[in-house]
């Protein structure tokens, strides 16, 4: 994985965002040549995930289909209060360190915050010189080829063997082009990924502070002690009902069925 090599200043019409603590970006002029792939990991309250991420894509759909592009999308309600998503896009590589900064300020102002960063790069400026390198290769062997086939002392079984190699050097031109054209679309569009998860939102101060831990701990502590007696109610509640019924029944029904008793035995 890359680190961010340096903060050269935007001067593209992106989403403009200040500098955020633990947002690491690279710039494209970082790095000629390199293709990156951007991942941003996010935490929000869950009510929040579903507005930040229609957000998100508003933004990307402003800057137009030539600059952003949204490939795919995913919203899911794994369970009560546990709510994940995920957002993917294709952006002008010049434009897409703006692009991330500005989706953490939509997160941290919906009471979000980041959690994870990452940054892959492929040195797609290597791959096209490489498949470069193979296509002469191979237009060389096809070549040979053709001429050796052109003569007409060669044997059958030579050009059955000028026939392979010529067909294994025109297949290994073809594989070369389209490493170099793949190469080249990722210089052109990068990819970004926003992944979303429910969780406890940032108060304002650095969440790793002993207070907010303690409030954090009571918090979690008194929301397990309540689901703990919601439960016991919820298991024992109704046989309880039953038994005190029953017991008020029988103290109600005592008296008079002895006296019948009693009547029964004179």
């Amino acid at each position: 994985m890359l680190a961010g090599c340096s903060k050269a200043p935007d001067t593209n019409d992106a989403p403009a965002a200040s500098d955020t603590a633990g947002a690491p970006g690279i710039a494209v002029t970082a790095a000629p040549g390199v293709a990156f792939n951007y991942r941003y990991g996010f935490r929000l309250p869950p009510r929040a995930i579903a507005a930040v991420q229609e957000a998100h894509a508003s933004t990307c759909e402003k800057l137009g289909i030539m600059r952003c592009r949204i490939t795919s999308m995913d919203y899911r309600v794994v369970g009560e209060n546990d709510i994940r998503g995920s957002l993917h896009f294709k952006l002008d590589p010049a434009i897409a360190r703006a692009f991330g900064k500005r989706g953490i300020d939509i997160v941290q102002d919906a009471k979000g915050t980041l959690v994870s960063a990452e940054i892959t790069g492929t040195d797609a400026a290597e791959a096209i010189e490489r498949a470069g390198g193979t296509q002469a290769e191979a237009a060389a062997a096809v070549a040979r080829a053709d001429a050796a086939l052109a003569r007409s002392d060669a044997s059958a079984e030579e050009r059955a063997e000028l026939q392979r190699q010529r067909a294994a050097a025109a297949t290994a031109a073809r594989d070369a082009a389209a490493t170099a054209a793949d190469s080249r679309a990722s210089l052109a569009r990068t990819p970004m990924t926003f992944d979303y998860e429910s969780g406890d939102a940032v108060r304002g101060f650095d969440t790793s502070a002993p207070l907010t831990s303690a409030l954090d701990t009571m918090v979690a502590s008194g929301q397990v002690t309540l689901a703990v007696l919601l439960g016991i109610v919820a298991i024992f509640g109704p046989p309880a009902i039953v038994f005190v019924i029953g017991l008020l029944l029988w103290r109600r029904m005592r008296r008079p069925v002895a006296r019948w008793r009693r009547k029964v035995d004179d």
